[in-house]
């Protein structure tokens, strides 16, 4: 089985936790599924869950290379600089990152949903938006890498991962896959 989940903001990767914060187990009923893989209690988007020990594997084996994308949004606007460094490969505290693909966004997708609670706006801070796929999977790499750039992330929302997308997929809804 392969369910496909659009995790909310604010809402931790494991089914039970000590401190009750929200957890997975809000959103999927399905029994004997994990997580393929983690997203941060602060980012969103898809996360996909399965009983299948074999498939997981396949999609977070950093030797596999399974490209992961996201839409990012951060503080400050790119220069050149920072986009060819991403692209590049930053160095980050436990070695360089493999290059990535980014491409800077106009501004920001008109399918995204609205975050709860939204973004701090700060009027004199202005932010951007990039879509970055990487192919590998270190903890919270994607915040790492545009904070190494001099671009804190402010919202993270995972699109794809491998041949898996959102495709239209609202925040806390599951999909069966397979």
């Amino acid at each position: 089985m392969l369910i496909a989940l659009n995790k909310p903001y604010g809402v931790l990767c494991q089914f039970t936790d000590r401190e009750g914060r929200r957890t997975l187990a809000e959103f999927v009923a399905q029994k004997d599924v994990y997580p393929a893989g983690r997203l941060d209690f602060d980012s969103e988007g898809l996360l996909l869950l399965t009983d299948d020990g074999a498939l997981a594997h396949r999609l977070t084996d950093p030797r596999k290379h399974a490209p992961k994308t996201y839409v990012v949004q951060v503080e400050g606007v790119p220069n050149e600089a920072a986009l060819a460094a991403l692209r590049r490969g930053v160095v980050l505290n436990d070695g360089r990152c493999r290059p990535a693909e980014v491409e800077l966004l106009a501004k920001a997708p008109g399918w995204l949903w609205p975050r709860d609670p939204p973004v701090r706006f700060r009027k004199s801070v202005p932010t951007a938006w990039l879509q970055i796929t990487i192919r590998e999977g270190r903890n919270r790499q994607v915040r790492r890498m545009t904070a190494a750039v001099g671009l804190p992330t402010l919202r993270l929302v995972r699109t794809r991962i491998g041949d898996y997308a959102l495709d239209g997929l609202a925040p806390g809804a599951a999909r069966t896959l397979a």
